[in-house]
């Protein structure tokens, strides 16, 4: 646009006097073919506008859930009814005050407020000895959901509640085990239920199997 600085203010003026001569020109000219286009009544002959023509508001969608302030996953632990003595016993800082918890935030109810997940760990192996749920009740956590069959570990995917559980057999270390059951369980009618659940071989590692010796 720098090339049309230079035009000095006439130049501005005869513009502007073409530009609106264009217009009313253009406007007398839609005028006259709008007036022999109807017969001489206007728009009105057209009748209303079609419905389908108006765009329609979008429809209202639910508020999604909030993510609540960080939860202090060891007193509500500590506090539960619900909760074993013997996982309450498991649950002591490792180092410091670092307490062996996993916590995870999302909507598996339906609630306004995310729901809370709390795996309690051992310190040494890690191993999952206690899954839980927590839902928003009146400002309030209350346990929907527990498991306390070790090792289990519970998470979150895609809205449904995923608990594994490993499976060991006679002689295998906790480091180790054979195999593990995945449990989905989806809530429904103010509780969860179990879906699906399938089960997973880890199979040996190779090279473990005895090497016959050859004859001879």
């Amino acid at each position: 646009m720098r090339g049309l600085t230079g035009a000095g203010p006439a130049r501005a003026r005869s513009t502007a006097r073409a530009a609106t001569t264009a217009t009313a020109v253009l406007a007398a000219a839609a005028l006259f073919s709008a007036g022999c286009g109807t017969g001489g009544t206007g728009a009105r002959d057209e009748g209303p506008a079609r419905a389908d023509s108006v765009a329609s508001p979008a429809a209202p969608t639910a508020p999604p859930s909030r993510s609540p302030d960080r939860v202090d996953a060891v007193r509500l632990i500590k506090a539960d009814p619900e909760v074993s003595p013997e996982v309450k016993r498991e649950l002591e800082p490792c180092v410091a005050d670092e307490y062996p918890v996993d916590v995870s935030y999302g909507n598996l109810t339906g609630g306004s407020v995310d729901d809370v997940v709390v795996n309690v760990l051992t310190c040494g192996d890690a191993v999952g000895v206690g899954s839980y749920v927590y839902r928003d009740r009146g400002g309030a956590y209350v346990n929907v959901f527990a498991a306390e069959e070790p090792p289990v570990y519970a998470e979150i995917d895609r809205g449904d509640l995923v608990v594994t559980k490993q499976v060991y057999d006679r002689g295998d270390p906790v480091s180790s085990p054979s195999g593990e059951n995945v449990i989905t369980y989806r809530w429904a009618a103010g509780r969860f239920s179990e879906e699906y659940r399938t089960h997973n071989d880890y199979g040996r590692v190779a090279g473990s199997e005895p090497t016959p010796m050859a004859d001879g």
